[in-house]
């Protein structure tokens, strides 16, 4: 609650010293124009000058009302490309495509990440971030009607991967622009605690869409006098998932301007890849922004993984099918939830570092996943419940129950350890080179890592190692890089204290 406490201090400032100023942007029933008000703002010699009150009653009531904004348009399209992953596999299964392809899926989308890195970094910084997700999700739309069109899954995820490739450089480049450094850790924790929210329900409603039962519900649904034209399964699940981008879309209209001066996009491609080269080198050599972008590099490399590890290990060791193991993903990022609101309420910017340990201990926590075939079968509960107008059968023995928790722990751990290190990163970049070429600095990184961690994974499915061994080496891997990071700092720290430079009080 951080940071919404924050908001309302501020507001009661405005109240006490500027009631005009209150009644217009707290009072009022009806919403001001954010045009006419960035029109009203102080300049930065007024700032300079003293008027940091006015200031920060407007400051305090864009970020508001943008902030909300901003998470409910991030959790519908997260939402739609957590669902959309869930239907393609099962479209690929639908085609008798080898078990390879699915983790491929993830590959295809975080290529235009590593190639167009140099790129939409600078293309986010050109314009107002609201316009830059607008069109984001509009070329996921494109994307959604490619696969509708009956092109292929991985071409037509490929794009949507185009859209968010474009589209994640302004979700965390405009927390720089509305929240001083701060709050970053605050704001991290809700919008990941709301992706990770999204992740649930979308991989929730994604196993129910391919459900044959509920599919079939749906399409026995007709609009009066109304032709729509949609006969198959497929198609109706890629219906449902383009009206949650266009939802997505239409919140994208509604983020307001953060009145930041937008750096004119060069027509040079070539100086644009020079200047990102010097960005990433500039991010790599700063002694917190190394550790802090290893760490999170690591991470959505293992995350992105572990989507497919986890459905996967649910076939072999629980014997679900695809729709029941896309569950999993929900247990698991439910874990990330829990442990993300944690960080945010627990873990100020100067503390960051100290969660690095954690993610040695999740590494460790994946290991742990090999055992669960050794835990007896014995049911714990036995239940029957209506869903959507159906009876459904709900079963959890002892295996299940504490898979589940393995589950959450595992996903707790990680979303305790990244939010702070996501927070620490943008603050680096923020300070080294500005909001959008940072984060793009940090999709190439993190983006390559899934690219080189899903291809390693689908390569030893195709070598047809089994999951286990997987799994074991994988834990393995995820705890010995951690242990290097975390040893690597610890000699940065020798050399010079640069913690110590972390300010938890004072905004940029």
């Amino acid at each position: 609650m951080g940071l919404f406490n924050h908001i309302f201090d501020e507001r009661d400032r405005c109240r006490k010293h500027f009631p005009a100023i209150h009644k217009q942007t707290w009072g009022s029933t009806r919403e001001p124009q954010f045009s006419s008000i960035y029109k009203q703002l102080p300049t930065k010699d007024d700032y300079k000058n003293g008027d940091k009150e006015r200031f920060s009653c407007y400051k305090f009531r864009i970020m508001n009302l943008g902030f909300y904004i901003i998470m409910a348009a991030q959790f519908f399209s997260a939402l739609a490309d957590n669902a959309l992953l869930i239907v393609a596999i099962a479209m690929l299964r639908d085609m008798q495509a080898p078990d390879s392809y699915a983790p491929l899926l993830k590959t295809f989308f975080t290529v235009s990440y590593v190639a167009l890195a140099a790129f939409v970094g600078a293309f986010a910084d050109s314009m107002p971030k609201w316009r830059v997700m607008l069109i984001s999700n509009t070329i996921k739309i494109g994307g959604c009607l490619l696969m509708f069109l009956d092109v292929h899954p991985l071409v037509a995820y490929a794009v949507v991967g185009l859209g968010a490739a474009a589209y994640s450089p302004a979700k965390y480049g405009i927390l720089t622009e509305y929240l001083p450094h701060r709050l970053l850790v605050v704001a991290n924790g809700w919008i990941e605690g709301l992706t990770v929210s999204a992740i649930i329900l979308g991989t929730v409603v994604g196993g129910m869409l391919i459900k044959p039962d509920f599919a079939q519900a749906l399409l026995g649904f007709n609009f009066p006098l109304i032709d729509t034209g949609i006969d198959s399964t497929a198609e109706m699940n890629l219906l449902i998932i383009g009206v949650l981008y266009m939802i997505a879309s239409a919140l994208n209209l509604y983020i307001p301007d953060t009145g930041v001066d937008h750096v004119p996009l060069k027509k040079n491609p070539m100086y644009l890849v020079h200047e990102f080269t010097h960005c990433v080198k500039l991010l790599w050599r700063d002694k917190l922004g190394q550790i802090s972008l290893a760490v999170t590099t690591l991470f959505w490399g293992a995350g992105a993984t572990l989507q497919f590890i986890v459905i996967e290990w649910a076939r072999v060791a629980l014997d679900m099918d695809l729709a029941h193991a896309s569950m999993l993903q929900g247990v698991v990022a439910i874990g990330v939830a829990v442990g993300a609101i944690m960080a945010a309420r627990m873990i100020t910017l100067r503390k960051s570092v100290r969660v690095i340990p954690l993610g040695i201990y999740m590494g460790f926590g994946i290991i742990i996943m090999t055992l669960v075939p050794l835990i007896p079968e014995l049911t714990i509960l036995q239940s029957q419940i209506i869903l959507f107008g159906s009876e459904v059968e709900v079963l959890i023995d002892l295996k299940l129950g504490i898979s589940f928790v393995l589950l959450v722990i595992v996903g707790g751990l990680s979303g305790f350890f990244v939010v702070p290190m996501n927070a620490l990163l943008q603050h680096r970049g923020h300070v080294l080179m500005g909001a959008g070429h940072s984060i793009a600095v940090q999709n190439f990184n993190e983006n390559l890592s899934i690219l080189i961690m899903t291809t390693i994974y689908a390569l030893l499915i195709r070598a047809e190692l089994h999951i286990y061994w997987i799994i074991m080496l994988f834990g393995l891997c995820v705890a010995g890089l951690m242990i290097l990071i975390k040893k690597r700092h610890e000699a940065n720290q020798r050399e010079h204290d640069n913690v110590a430079h972390l300010d938890d009080l004072n905004s940029h």
